[in-house]
């Protein structure tokens, strides 16, 4: 997925003291940084993954919203969490200094509704599921109401109290001389409540990590990279706001016969040394099982013959791509003391006029001799 538990990230259990989060980052810092890991992508993946956990874990506005609401609340560019109102809370601060000044503005908080964040789920299929379409089932994590406290956060027989800093507004007036503007409640991020004995199963997030299976079907022609959505099946979305969508995104296995390009497909041939000189006809794979190929007198090596309609059909138009087989002309080896004679025996036959015989070979030499020439 595009974002792993923050928690689980550093190794934690979720009542982690600052001590043993600053700890666990270091250690893991330490183990993946950059410099003591420079050829290595999995490293720099996981010390950013790890510098990221840090970041929120350690400031505690921020892992206050990460508690209560997952990604969604430290998130920017989802809206959600304690510093990330973007231009609503500049909307909010200058409407309450307009609203002060000419008797407007707007009863009680703004409502904290926010969608859920998208997530990335990378699938790896194979070649031939690519070609003619395949359905997957997938499971990802997901967060659910918590069935201990139904979604209040706050242990059973107990319940959330109203907020004291902002009387359940979720913002407080902060005077600055003349003006006075409007922020988030620093006592309850903006929920307008308190949860002071928390459900021992959620933590207070009133929201659970549960795995949820889904079905993915993967249209015929698809290509690497390509991405499946999925609406509704990302993070749920906070006070009531939609969820997140999932991106399936697709990565194909390396094929031991083709590799693709497009929608066509390449694939390499090797043919014998009297193929090659006297032609035949040889079988090559496709998709669809073995076809015919005829190979004329005196190919050469690197040679590419075009299958028209045996790549793959492309994902939108339904035209399918074309087979591309290149031609190796292979050495002959471990040879026997007749065959050695023979290939002799023609070797001094065909030297008599390499003109005739080996043309390209006496073109190099010609253009070599007028090298050195000049």
């Amino acid at each position: 997925m595009s974002k792993r538990d923050y928690y689980e990230v550093l190794g934690l259990n979720r009542d982690a003291g600052d001590d043993e989060i600053k700890k666990a980052y270091r250690k893991l810092a330490m183990k993946h940084h950059p410099d003591r890991n420079p050829d290595s992508k999995d490293s720099e993946e996981k010390f950013k993954e790890a510098k990221e956990a840090y970041e929120v874990l350690s400031d505690p506005q921020k892992k206050a919203a990460y508690d209560r609401y997952g990604h969604a609340g430290v998130d920017p560019s989802m809206g959600a969490g304690a510093g990330a109102q973007g231009f609503d809370g500049f909307a909010d601060a200058f409407g309450d200094i307009f609203g002060d000044i000419f008797g407007g503005g707007r009863a009680g908080g703004r409502s904290n509704v926010y969608r859920g964040a998208d997530l990335r789920y990378n699938l790896e299929i194979s070649l031939e599921e690519a070609a003619r379409g395949a359905e997957k089932t997938i499971r990802i994590p997901t967060t659910e109401e918590c069935d201990t406290c139904d979604g209040t956060g706050a242990k059973p027989g107990t319940q959330p109290k109203t907020c004291p800093t902002c009387n359940g507004h979720g913002q407080v007036r902060v005077q600055q001389g003349f003006f006075s503007i409007q922020q988030t409640c620093p006592k309850c991020h903006g929920a307008g409540r308190i949860i002071p004995d928390p459900c021992r199963d959620c933590g207070g997030a009133g929201r659970v990590k549960k795995q949820k299976t889904l079905e993915v079907k993967i249209p015929a022609g698809i290509d690497e990279g390509m991405r499946l959505r999925h609406a509704g099946h990302g993070e749920p979305g906070i006070n009531g706001g939609p969820a997140g969508d999932l991106y399936v995104e697709i990565h194909i296995r390396a094929h031991s016969v083709f590799q693709r390009e497009h929608d066509d497909l390449h694939c390499e041939m090797p043919i014998s040394f009297s193929t090659a000189a006297l032609g035949g006809e040889i079988e090559i794979p496709t998709l669809d099982g073995m076809a015919r190929l005829k190979i004329p007198a005196e190919t050469q090596s690197g040679k590419v013959f075009r299958l028209r309609g045996k790549g793959i059909k492309n994902v939108r138009s339904h035209v399918h791509g074309d087979l591309l087989c290149h031609v190796v002309v292979e050495t002959p080896v471990k040879l026997t003391d007749r065959q050695k004679e023979l290939l002799r025996e023609f070797e001094e036959i065909s030297s008599g006029n390499a003109v005739r015989h080996n043309p390209k070979a006496q073109s190099w030499m010609d253009k070599v001799r007028e090298f050195f020439a000049s």
